[in-house]
C-alpha cells in the first residue's frame, strides 16, 4: 500500500484550518443535528393531539422517544470531543464499514493518536459521520433520516435566481447550436465557463455565465474569454486548456463517458448537472454521464441517491421555490415565465436522458440510505484513493473505462492527495499516488482546507508572507489534470 513521505494533517497545528474544525466547526454541526431532531420531535408532540387512532400514537412516541436517545448520543460525541476523549469503536449496525473504520482506530489506538485531539484530520472527519449514521441505524424508525435534508433543501431554495439564469442561458446555447459546432473555439470559451461554475460552485461566483446573452454567445471570444482573464489570478494551478485538448480527442466516438464523483447537492449538483448537459448536448465528445453518490449523509451536503432522485422534482415543481421570503431567508421567486419555461424544458431533457441512460447514477437510483454497492462504498471509507485499485477493484475498473473522471471539490481533493502535508509545489501526479495515469483525472477544487499541491513555490510563498488563509478562505482554486498513462 502506498504512504505519503509526510505525515498526514491533524489538530496539532493551532494556527490551522484543521484545528479550528475540530474545536468550532465539528461542534456547530453537531449541535445542528440535535436542533433538526428535537424541531421534529416538536413537531410530532404536538400532532399527538390530533391522533386518534392509538397504533398511530404509539407510533410517533416510539419515533419521539427513539429521537431523544440519538440527541443523547450526539451530545455525548461532542463532550467527548471538547475533552480530548479516545473515539469510541463504531457499532456493528449491519452497514458497511464499520469494520474498516474500528481496524483503523485500533491501528491509531497503537500509535496512540486516537483521542479527538490526536487522530488525523481525514480519518476523524469520515469516522465522524459514519458513527452519527450508526446512531439513526440502530434506531425502528429513523433508519431512513437524512439529518442533513432540511438544510440542503433550504440552502437549494436560496439559489433560485441563479437559477433561472442559467436556465436561459441553455435556452440560448441552444439557439445558437449551430454556431457552437462550427467552431470549436466558441465551445471551448463555453467549456471554461462551465468549469469555472462547477469550481466555484455558489451563486455569487457565476457572474459570467449566468448572463450570457443571444449577442454576447455570438461574440464568446472577446466576451468570454475577458471574464476568464478577471478570474484567473484566483486559479493558482489551471489546466483547463489540457482537459479541453483531451476530450477533442474524442470526437466522433460514440462511447466517450465523462464520470462526476459528486460533492454537494442542491445547487451544486444543479451546476454539475449544467455542465453534464452541455457535454452531451452541445459537444461532439461525450455520449455518456455517469455521477457517483455518497451512500449516506455525508460532510453534510453531499449527495446521496435520495438528493439526485429529488433534484429533478424539485426543479420541476411550481412550489419549491418559495412565492415569499422564507425565514430561512430563501428570497422570494423573481421569476418570468419565460424564465420559468427554459428551466421546465432544460430539465425535461435532464429526464429524459436519466430514463434513455445518457444520464445515470453509479448505483440504482432508488437505493435507500445506507445501501452497500461495491460500486460507491469506497467513497465513505476514510481511505485516501492512492489505493483504489486494491481497496475497491470493481470501482477502479468502472473508472478505468471513463474517458474523464471528474472529482468535483474539497474532499475530492483530500481525498486524492491523502491529506497529508505536501509542499504546495509537489506536482499533482505525485501527490496523487498510484492512481495518476491508471484514469484520466479532473480535480475541480475551492481551496477550503490546508492541503494543497500543483501550485508554483514561488506563489505559493508570496501568498503565505502575504498573511491570506489562502489555503482554505475559498478565494483561491486548482484546475488540475492527470491523463492516462
Amino acid at each position: 500500500m502506498f504512504e505519503a513521505p509526510y505525515p498526514p494533517w491533524d489538530f496539532t497545528d493551532k494556527g490551522s484550518f484543521a484545528f479550528e474544525t475540530v474545536i468550532k466547526r465539528w461542534p456547530v454541526i453537531l449541535t445542528g443535528i440535535i436542533d433538526n431532531i428535537y424541531c421534529r420531535n416538536h413537531d410530532l408532540g404536538v400532532s399527538l393531539r390530533d391522533k386518534t387512532d392509538e397504533a398511530e400514537k404509539a407510533t410517533i412516541e416510539e419515533i419521539i422517544t427513539e429521537g431523544k436517545a440519538i440527541i443523547s448520543r450526539v451530545g455525548e460525541v461532542k463532550y467527548d470531543m471538547a475533552r480530548d476523549r479516545p473515539l469510541l469503536p463504531i457499532p456493528d449496525d449491519g452497514e458497511p464499514l464499520a469494520d474498516v473504520y474500528n481496524a483503523e482506530l485500533d491501528r491509531l489506538a497503537e500509535q496512540k493518536k486516537n483521542t479527538w485531539l490526536t487522530v488525523p484530520w481525514l480519518y476523524s472527519e469520515c469516522y465522524l459521520y459514519r458513527l452519527i449514521r450508526a446512531f439513526f441505524v440502530q434506531t425502528k424508525l429513523w433508519k431512513d433520516y437524512d439529518p442533513f435534508h432540511a438544510q440542503k433543501e433550504a440552502t437549494f431554495q436560496k439559489s433560485s435566481k441563479a437559477i433561472y439564469q442559467l436556465a436561459t442561458t441553455m435556452h440560448e446555447l441552444e439557439k445558437d447550436k449551430a454556431t457552437l459546432a462550427s467552431n470549436p473555439e466558441n465551445l471551448n470559451v463555453i467549456f471554461k465557463q462551465m468549469i469555472q461554475m462547477c469550481l466555484w460552485g455558489n451563486a455569487t461566483d457565476l457572474s459570467m455565465l449566468t448572463h450570457l446573452s443571444h449577442e454576447d454567445i455570438q461574440n464568446l471570444q472577446s466576451v468570454g474569454k475577458d471574464a476568464q482573464a478577471a478570474r484567473a489570478a484566483y486559479i493558482l494551478a489551471d489546466d483547463q486548456e489540457k482537459v479541453w485538448d483531451h476530450l477533442k480527442g474524442f470526437a466522433g466516438k460514440r462511447d466517450s463517458r465523462v464520470d462526476f464523483v459528486l460533492d454537494n447537492g442542491g445547487f451544486e449538483l444543479f451546476t454539475d448537472f449544467v455542465f453534464a448537459d452541455f457535454l452531451v448536448t452541445y459537444t461532439p465528445y461525450v455520449s455518456k454521464v455517469v455521477f457517483h453518490p455518497k451512500l449516506i449523509p455525508w460532510f453534510v451536503s453531499d449527495v446521496t441517491p435520495p438528493d439526485f432522485k429529488s433534484t429533478t422534482k424539485s426543479l420541476l415543481s411550481p412550489t419549491f421555490f418559495p412565492q415569499e421570503s422564507t425565514p430561512e431567508g430563501a428570497p422570494a421567486t423573481d421569476s418570468s415565465e419565460e424564465s420559468r419555461s427554459h428551466l421546465y424544458e432544460m430539465v425535461k431533457r435532464w429526464e429524459s436522458y436519466i430514463d434513455s441512460g445518457v444520464f445515470a447514477l453509479s448505483v440504482p437510483i432508488d437505493n435507500p440510505l445506507g445501501s452497500s454497492d461495491k460500486k460507491a462504498n469506497f467513497w465513505t471509507t476514510p481511505y485516501p484513493y492512492w489505493n483504489m485499485q486494491a481497496l475497491a477493484p470493481e470501482l477502479h475498473a468502472s473508472l478505468q473505462e471513463s474517458s474523464l473522471v471528474i472529482f468535483k471539490g474539497d474532499l475530492n481533493f483530500r481525498k486524492l492527495t491523502g491529506d497529508v502535508q505536501w509542499p504546495p509545489s509537489t506536482p499533482f501526479s505525485t501527490a496523487i499516488g498510484p492512481i495518476a495515469g491508471t484514469f484520466p483525472i479532473l480535480s475541480l477544487r475551492t481551496n477550503k482546507a490546508d492541503v494543497i499541491v500543483g501550485v508554483d513555490q514561488a506563489v505559493a510563498d508570496k501568498l503565505d508572507e502575504s498573511g491570506e488563509k489562502w489555503k482554505y478562505n475559498g478565494k483561491y482554486a486548482v484546475v488540475l489534470f492527470e491523463p492516462r498513462a
